[in-house]
């Protein structure tokens, strides 16, 4: 009874808008008349030259995306824990802690306009067009993106970290053990297995991106659809936008291949943990 507030609410604004754009996928509504047409939706998406182009473009910009923010943010992440839970900060560790989660706070738009002030090549502090070339455009959104999230896996590890028995460290410390071996060796270990929940978040989130690309470049990323990933393609493709048509249909069916591809990558997550505990019970 206490949940049932929250799972209508999930219900009526998750659940059933995703049943309704795998409906949508399966259907020809361009003649103002549902006609069901199975498969033919994707396959379109996957044949016609233009859109399995576009749709692999963003399939791996959308990868690189992810990578970006699993190498850079959670390393990241893991050096400020570090530093907050090891005592050299002292009193200010609750000062520190809030300056470097407030960014996480913040509306992504004012994040892509202050970051593009910030590297604007006339007045602001790098004199090269990072989002104006092809091969910098991506790694640049991805990292404005690394430095307004990394407060995220960086609490996860702090809460992890802080978490550790005392006991245990106490033993470490009676061994002879260092600072550093005593992180690596005693509380790396015990805190590993957020590694892997922070990870499929940060899979899921940069899956279902869309703000930040979209605040900086618009719908039609450039250049040359270079900073292009699923969420702005589903958007261009469902609304229309940058000369492109709307096609609902299209667009639903983009949306109904993102959400399996986030599905297969979190099932497979979960399963492979639901063995690890399983067997760890036995």
């Amino acid at each position: 009874m206490f949940t049932l507030p929250a799972l209508a609410v999930y219900v009526v604004f998750a659940a059933l808008p995703l049943v309704n754009s795998i409906w949508y996928s399966l259907y020809d509504t361009d003649s103002g008349v549902a006609r069901f047409v199975g498969l033919e939706n994707y396959v379109y998406l996957f044949t016609n030259p233009t859109t399995s182009e576009r749709f692999w473009n963003a399939l791996t910009n959308n990868l690189e995306f992810f990578a970006i923010h699993l190498v850079v943010e959670v390393p990241l992440g893991l050096l400020l824990a570090a530093l907050l839970t090891s005592g050299r900060l002292r009193r200010s560790t609750g000062l520190y802690r809030t300056l470097l989660f407030i960014p996480t706070t913040l509306s992504v738009v004012i994040v892509g306009f202050v970051w593009r002030l910030i590297i604007n090549p006339l007045w602001g502090l790098v004199d090269f067009p990072l989002l104006g070339d092809e091969r910098t455009a991506l790694p640049t959104i991805s990292l404005m993106s690394v430095w307004q999230y990394v407060g995220i896996p960086m609490i996860f590890l702090y809460a992890a970290l802080l978490a550790v028995p005392n006991d245990v460290l106490e033993a470490a410390r009676v061994e002879g053990s260092g600072a550093w071996s005593t992180f690596w060796r005693v509380k790396f270990p015990l805190i590993a297995p957020q590694f892997g929940l922070i990870a499929i978040l940060t899979y899921i989130w940069t899956f279902n991106g869309f703000d930040l690309v979209f605040a900086l470049n618009g719908s039609a990323p450039g250049p040359n659809y270079s900073t292009d990933i699923l969420g702005t393609l589903f958007y261009r493709t469902f609304f229309g936008s940058s000369g492109q048509l709307s096609d609902l249909d299209l667009g639903a069916t983009v949306a109904s291949v993102i959400f399996l591809i986030i599905l297969v990558v979190t099932a497979a997550y979960f399963g492979l943990l639901h063995r690890r505990l399983r067997s760890y019970e036995l």
